[in-house]
């Protein structure tokens, strides 16, 4: 262990766009992971969004299974899950999540979005719907800033239709701690790296988040993410790091058990079906050709969609 990560600090507030880009720039490059401030959404909101979950969470089982996620990935999903990296003999990962995407997106992988009864959560859907629009906005503002920072148009992903009717989720999580007995040992969540181009993490306090910058690196160093109150953690997905032909870094994280709960809600904008992915013309030259052929998002994610479901037992 390293102890403490002092990540870079955005401000989406900043009037110099041009410094605020740079600024992205670098914390791709470096880290893959950063924080942001001054993102529109209020503390206020935040604390409803986790007090909501935490109800969620402490109904019944019962309960919440009845709201089980299938095939549409959209539901919930009880602990211990799957792990993302472990053989199948090994217990899982000490969490419960619940998936929520979009109501609009007509992609056929992704059906209605299951509800808990208004009799028992009456603000829970209106509560979650518009943390889910919120998000939406502060990741096309965020991917706007991406792409100058690549030397590009700031729409330029908007122009490619890479956020025209985007596949992007909320999840809810859940680490149920000390409570739960089986969770000596095991990881809240087993080291990984997101598929989509963006994740924003909202965090609850509780420590536990840790990166890894060099996964090749033998033994792996892990670093603590600390808590910034009122900032959003993000975190470069596969899908982008594979645009910009590995300049931007999707890094390797994990979440470790403590004896605290710990409530996240992470925000995975996974882009537009329709779009192609291609190595940006900013990110290769003669030395530096692309490392990956073109593909459809399409086939991208319903590749990385399929294993997730595996991962979670539900194909």
């Amino acid at each position: 262990m390293a102890g403490d990560l002092a990540l870079p600090l955005i401000d989406l507030a900043s009037p110099d766009l041009d410094s605020t880009a740079k600024s992205i720039r670098k914390a791709c490059v470096d880290y893959g992971f950063f924080y942001i401030v001054n993102h529109g959404i209020e503390e206020s909101f935040f604390q409803q969004v986790l007090k909501e979950s935490k109800k969620f969470f402490s109904l019944p089982l019962d309960e919440k299974m009845k709201l089980k996620t299938r095939k549409d990935n959209r539901g919930f999903n009880p602990l211990p899950s799957l792990t993302l990296d472990s053989p199948p003999e090994v217990q899982g990962d000490v969490y419960e999540g619940f998936f929520i995407s979009s109501s609009k997106i007509s992609h056929s992988q992704f059906n209605a979005n299951k509800w808990p009864p208004e009799e028992l959560l009456p603000f829970w859907k209106a509560t979650m719907e518009s943390y889910y629009e919120k998000m939406l906005a502060v990741s096309k503002k965020l991917i706007s800033l991406m792409a100058l920072s690549l030397g590009l148009d700031d729409l330029f992903f908007e122009k490619i239709g890479a956020l025209h009717e985007p596949l992007a989720y909320v999840r809810l999580l859940h680490y149920p701690g000390k409570t739960f007995e089986g969770s000596c040992g095991r990881l809240g969540v087993s080291a990984h790296s997101d598929f989509g181009m963006v994740t924003l993490l909202l965090t609850d306090g509780v420590r536990g988040l840790q990166i890894c910058r060099d996964k090749d690196r033998s033994p792996q160093l892990w670093e603590d993410v600390p808590h910034v109150h009122g900032a959003l953690v993000v975190n470069v997905g596969d899908m982008l790091e594979r645009w910009t032909n590995c300049l931007f870094r999707s890094t390797l994280h994990r979440v470790l058990t403590t004896e605290q709960e710990r409530y996240s809600v992470a925000f995975f904008q996974d882009g537009d079906p329709a779009c192609m992915i291609e190595c940006l013309e900013s990110c290769c030259s003669k030395e530096n050709p692309p490392r990956f052929p073109a593909i459809q998002c399409a086939d991208y994610l319903q590749g990385h969609i399929s294993a997730e479901l595996y991962n979670l037992g539900l194909n």
